[in-house]
Formats: C-alpha cells, structure tokens, sequence
C-alpha cells in the first residue's frame, strides 16, 4: 500500500512539473495584449449580425409586452425582485405594484 502511494506521489509531483511549468517562448508567462486582438476583418467573417426580415421582428425588437414591462419594472426593485425568486413573480408583483 505504502508503494503504491509513494508511486502516486512521484507521478502526481512529475505532471505538476510537466503542466505548470513556464513555457520557455514567453518568459513573462503571460500573453501579450497585441497577440490576443484580431483584426475587425477577420472578426466579422463568423460574427454575422442577425438582419431583421419582417416588420413583425422590427416591431418586436423596439416594444416590449406589457408583461415584459411588468417583469422589468420589479427587477427594478430590489424588494420585488427578491420576493419574486422567493414566492413567483405574479404574487410579488402583486403586493408591491398592485394587481396587474
């Protein structure tokens, strides 16, 4: 049992050595700012913006439902917002706001 123990302490010393060792190409140990931007060409041939294709999605992206109004208004308030996570969101909304 002892031997085996002492096998997996010597493994587990060596992959510590191994991974969390400094890489010898960057000394610094951390990337440099230029090496992580990419250029705007670059990024915006596979991040492509959703073009809105009817007037319905036009519609639905600037106004909201009033029971996403609702919804926002008591995530807006502190009180509500934590009583909604504990009883449900109609029955908090419905003591701070009123009914709705």
């Amino acid at each position: 049992m002892r031997h085996l123990l002492a096998l997996l302490m010597v493994t587990l010393a060596l992959a510590t050595l191994c991974c969390c060792g400094e890489d010898p190409k960057d000394p610094t140990g951390s990337p440099s700012a230029d090496s992580i931007k990419i250029k705007k060409e670059v990024a915006n041939a596979f991040v492509k913006r959703h073009k809105r294709s009817s007037l319905y999605e036009w519609y639905a992206e600037y106004y909201k439902s009033p029971m996403e109004q609702m919804h926002e208004r008591c995530e807006n308030y502190p009180p509500c917002d934590y009583l909604s996570d504990q009883i449900g969101f109609s029955m908090a909304y419905n003591r701070f706001f009123g009914r709705y």
